[in-house]
């Protein structure tokens, strides 16, 4: 009897699991991104303006963190390139501290320049800090500024609650995933 108690509790931590593990859908996917396009709007008006210009704009809608070990954060987002989905994407990173009273973040990374976005759709686990220098965008009052007048990739860190200041991304790895 016992043995069928531990076999039936292993069997719904199994199920568990795999609900809790189970991945976003395309749709999903692009649907969270374009919401939370939408929200970073309505944190910065005047983010408008670089995605404009911006030639690819990836958005990881929804990143959690990982409990187990030392930590970590997981999100899968889309790339969008003329306001279309070309691709989908995982980003990887150590574990970041959630502002007080906030549920989830979310991370806008803008490629400024076509070479920026070459490089990275053709760069297997493209690691910020190694393999390409993300700018962090400031929003002073309604204005949003990069650190410097130009650079070819810029990145956004917000939450649920609002834009989040001093969010380090160095280390974090993208990679594509198939979806």
């Amino acid at each position: 009897m016992r043995h069928r108690s531990t076999l039936g509790i292993l069997g719904l931590a199994l199920v568990l699991a795999t609900a809790v593990a189970h991945a976003d859908s395309r749709d999903q996917i692009e649907s969270k991104s374009g919401a939370a396009l939408l929200e970073l709007r309505q944190f910065a008006p005047d983010v408008q303006r670089l995605l404009r210009r911006a030639s690819g704009v990836l958005v990881f809608p929804d990143i959690v963190g990982m409990g187990f070990g030392t930590g970590g954060q997981y999100g899968e987002g889309a790339l969008l390139v003329g306001g279309e989905t070309v691709a989908y994407y995982a980003t990887t990173g150590s574990r970041h501290q959630l502002p007080e009273g906030a549920l989830r973040t979310a991370k806008v990374i803008l490629f400024m320049t076509d070479d920026a976005l070459v490089s990275f759709r053709n760069t297997v686990g493209w690691q910020i800090g190694v393999h390409g220098k993300v700018d962090l965008v400031r929003v002073v009052g309604d204005t949003v500024r990069p650190a410097r007048a130009e650079h070819p990739v810029l990145a956004l860190g917000f939450s649920d609650l609002g834009l989040m200041e001093g969010l380090d991304l160095n280390g974090n790895t993208i990679n594509r995933i198939a979806r």
